[in-house]
């Protein structure tokens, strides 16, 4: 049975950018509608199923408050959930970007400042295949027959990949991005790669990442702090450290910007697991680093399984306490600390102090 070709979405206001987008999204192989307005784009979601919308934040050329691209994406969300949206604004905000993500479930969120058709076909190609497979037949006289039925081919997980531990690549330079990527594929992950805050955040909430790789400076510009008078909270890759600390996966970091202080507050309040500047970048090193991040991983994911209390008596073991300390250190009993460590060790499937402690150095890797 012959079905039509996978439907996309514009929702934008400004023809120039329509064209574009409408150009692109064609030559991905997909069918475009077009919206220049709430109304416009709540009838072609009521029309028919979507497969990509790409929404522009503010939908009235002369009010620059007007926010009805948000809109579209709750009704996206709610009328065609199987349906990728991806925000395009020159409203750049952070704070915008998390909204889109977490609120309305937006797949990317994109800076019409730093819009590179390249990256952007990339952004279709990974939302594609991340979207529910439609199992599809094209005729033979569609003209774009080879195009669609590559994409549909990137909707299927391959089966090599499951099981896989997921690392996370977040860098705007494509050379960087390779070189990553390849190193951490031949480390065994499967490798998830992004250019920007939104994409990165995006994937931290989908997906169960392992390990992050973050550049700071994620918006193509100069490597040199100095020069454009930033700091840490102008630097989208910075933000995203508070996400991968919050979700508890290993960062490191690897860029050309940050003052010592910049990356000892990094350090000190983002918990990242190491820090490597681009300029002496070494590939052995680098994947010494992630091996170090690995077993880490590993070792605290086997200290999971301890309550918040026992965790705490555990540490404080592993620095070398008596129980009598334990005890002092808690305001608890040392029978309270015998019962806790009692628990420990028979959690942990080991029968001496010694024994747990290397648990610990296990897990300071």
């Amino acid at each position: 049975m012959t079905q039509s070709p996978f439907f996309a979405l514009v929702v934008e206001d400004d023809r120039s950018w329509q064209q574009i987008l409408v150009e692109i999204l064609t030559d991905c192989g997909l069918k475009v509608n077009t919206a220049g307005n709430l109304d416009d784009a709540l009838f072609e979601l009521k029309s028919k199923p979507h497969r990509i919308a790409v929404v522009d934040l503010s939908l009235s050329p002369n009010d620059h408050n007007n926010f009805d691209g948000l809109k579209v994406l709750e009704a996206a969300r709610k009328m065609d959930p199987n349906c990728r949206t991806i925000l395009l604004t020159g409203f750049a905000t952070v704070e915008l970007a998390v909204t889109a993500l977490t609120d309305y479930g937006v797949f990317t969120f994109l800076r019409k400042e730093s819009f590179h058709r390249g990256q952007f076909k990339e952004v279709i190609s990974r939302a594609l295949a991340s979207a529910p497979q439609i199992h599809q037949v094209v005729s033979s006289n569609t003209p774009d027959k080879n195009k669609n039925a590559g994409f549909a081919a990137r909707a299927t997980v391959d089966s090599s990949e499951t099981g896989k531990r997921k690392a996370l690549i977040v860098e705007d330079d494509a050379g960087w991005r390779s070189i990553l990527e390849e190193l951490l594929t031949d480390a065994g992950f499967q490798v998830r790669v992004c250019a920007s805050f939104g994409e990165g955040l995006g994937y931290l909430r989908r997906e169960r990442i392992s390990l992050a790789v973050v550049d700071l400076l994620l918006n193509g510009g100069s490597t040199n702090l100095m020069e454009q008078h930033l700091s840490s909270e102008d630097l989208d890759g910075y933000q995203l450290l508070s996400s991968t600390r919050a979700s508890g996966v290993p960062t490191i970091v690897v860029s050309g910007v940050g003052s010592p202080d910049e990356i000892k507050r990094a350090y000190a309040e983002e918990s990242i697991f190491a820090y490597l500047e681009k300029q002496s970048f070494d590939r052995a090193s680098f994947l010494k680093i992630v091996e170090d991040a690995s077993k880490a991983l590993a070792a605290n994911n086997e200290l999971s399984v301890l309550t918040d209390r026992e965790r705490e008596v555990f540490d404080l073991l592993a620095q070398g306490m008596t129980n009598k300390e334990i005890a002092e250190k808690l305001v608890i009993t040392t029978n309270t600390v015998k019962r806790h460590l009692k628990s420990v060790f028979e959690k942990l499937d080991v029968h001496t102090r010694a024994a747990a402690a290397a648990k610990a150095i296990g897990k300071s890797g």
